[in-house]
């Protein structure tokens, strides 16, 4: 078991071995955004404007407010515990193994279902040479999903060769990857640019402020790869750049999130998209790339190579950093024991989770190509994604945690960013909605009963406020405005979710943390 000091955690363990430490602040940022700037960008405006209009806008800001509290959380827990899936890892040494396990089984969900998504996503830019890619409803056909297998495929040997190599490619793929993407929303905002688009159809916030919120889970999904440093915590050179890395990484791409949102609004033409002029609602009928959509035969050729080469490398990118970042969770995972010691191996010489990364690809491989004969399988994984979400919660929790644990002082800064961390994960959580809440948690729930939930029975009370955070969120999410009752108005039940969270469950969470003794055996086991 790793120790719980700051400056001597050994993650070696028998029959492991330690990542090397090759990745230093650039080439992290670099890493970070090329992460979670990928189908976020390209996709989630199109949805969030059928939800918001305009005032979608507003909501990637909040997204963005909302994050930075959960990302200083990140900041902290990585220093202190700079191992490999850290995040899947900090709860073990505030509120031990059952706690964990269901964390750990939350964010492997979330790693496991993003690089298909990724994969399909370049598909869809890739249809743009091959219609037959995809199918009259914007599915992956079953050539579509080979290319998406193919893909994941590829994506293993950019991870296997170690960290250096991995960086090399980054900065370059990445690079570019960030400049065309500001390249592509500056276009599209001077070249085709309309401030009417604003206020034309319905005004500014056309249906209303609620929405503005309700759509804020769909920014989430982008903003939430930014835990992809943590997970790379053990190959970083020092704790400045995952401090640095984290906060460069969450400014750069906000910055890119709200330029999209501008451009996508300034640049929307009704007829391009085949939908009814002034209907929003109707844009959750685009099925395509809507960047590349808008700018087929609109004679503006360069900007449509930028559309189509962004939307090819920007979640192809995406893709490999989450496939490397996923199986240092799943490595995490064999370290505390919950899945077999295989997969705490580190190759010999290239100093990579080998046999890690190589389940992870081909799982996600496998959900691809379920993509062309089970359509369903793609809106499927969009909601299980909320089980990265849900483990989000996790971290704030055991930043406070940890403080009181080893006696340290509360200061009212480092306690306000955790509640509104908590606060937020939960609010992101709920508003995520009926079904896609209950999927992630079934999921979760039989993952964790599949690991040995009941292996460690004695430390279940040490977790019961997470699971009865989680159970709450879920039934919120069964009877409030986003879910299937609707017996709760949306401001309400918002309220009641933030209330709850904060003022119950996290002081019960800090409250149920282990002792320093617990900690001890948990580390001599």
């Amino acid at each position: 078991m790793a120790q719980t000091t700051d400056s001597s955690i050994d993650n070696s363990g028998e029959g492991g071995g330690s990542l090397r430490k090759g990745i230093s602040l650039l080439p992290m940022i670099i890493l970070g955004v090329g992460g979670a700037v990928g189908t976020g960008a390209l996709f989630s405006g199109i949805g969030m404007a059928a939800v918001a209009g305009p005032a979608m806008i507003v909501s990637w800001v909040i997204g963005c407010v909302i994050y930075t509290f959960i990302g200083i959380t990140y900041v902290d827990m990585s220093v202190r515990f700079p191992e490999a899936g850290g995040p899947a890892r900090y709860s073990l040494y505030t509120h031990g193994w059952v706690a964990n396990l269901v964390n750990s089984v939350g964010s492997l969900v979330w790693y496991l279902l993003i690089p298909p998504i990724e994969a399909i996503a370049t598909v869809t830019a890739l249809s743009y040479f091959d219609s037959g890619f995809l199918n009259a409803k914007g599915d992956p056909t079953l050539s579509g999903a080979l290319v998406a297998l193919v893909l994941l495929v590829v994506y293993i040997p950019v991870n296997f060769y170690g960290v250096k190599i991995l960086a090399r490619i980054n900065n370059a793929l990445g690079g570019v990857k960030i400049v065309l993407y500001l390249l592509l929303a500056i276009g599209f905002i001077l070249v085709m640019g309309r401030a009417s688009n604003f206020s034309a159809f319905g005004g500014f916030a056309p249906y209303g402020i609620g929405p503005i919120f309700a759509a804020v889970p769909i920014a989430m999904f982008a903003f939430g790869a930014i835990r992809v440093i943590p997970d790379f915590a053990e190959e970083a050179k020092d704790g400045r750049t995952l401090k640095v890395g984290i906060i460069y990484t969450l400014i750069v791409q906000f910055v890119i999130y709200v330029l999209f949102s501008v451009a996508l609004i300034a640049g929307l033409s009704w007829g391009t998209l085949s939908t009814k002029v002034g209907e929003w609602t109707a844009l959750t009928k685009v099925t395509t790339n809507p960047f590349i959509a808008l700018t087929t035969n609109r004679g503006v050729d360069w900007l449509l190579v930028v559309a189509v080469i962004v939307g090819i490398l920007g979640p192809g990118v995406a893709g490999y950093v989450y496939q490397g970042a996923g199986s240092r969770v799943l490595l995490a995972m064999a370290r505390t024991g919950y899945v077999p010691k295989r997969f705490k191996e580190i190759h010999a010489r290239h100093k990579t989770p080998a046999l890690s990364l190589i389940v992870v690809a081909l799982i996600g491989a496998a959900l691809a190509l379920l993509a062309a004969p089970v359509p369903r399988i793609i809106s499927l994984i969009d909601d299980a994604v909320v089980g990265g979400y849900i483990s989000f919660g996790a971290v704030p929790a055991a930043m406070l945690a940890v403080r009181k644990q080893r006696g340290e002082s509360f200061s009212v800064g480092s306690t306000l960013i955790a509640a509104l961390g908590f606060g937020g994960a939960s609010l992101v959580v709920y508003w995520s909605g009926w079904p896609a809440v209950p999927y992630a948690v079934i999921l979760i729930a039989i993952g964790s009963v599949l690991l040995g939930f009941a292996q460690n029975f004695k430390q279940l009370l040490h977790s019961l406020w997470y699971i009865v955070w989680i159970l709450f969120l879920a039934v919120m999410a069964a009877i409030g405005s986003v879910g299937k009752g609707n017996e709760i108005s949306f401001n309400l039940s918002s309220v009641l979710v933030v209330v709850v969270s904060i003022f119950v469950i996290l002081p019960w969470a800090v409250h149920s943390r282990l002792s320093v003794d617990e900690v001890e055996q948990l580390e001599a086991s």
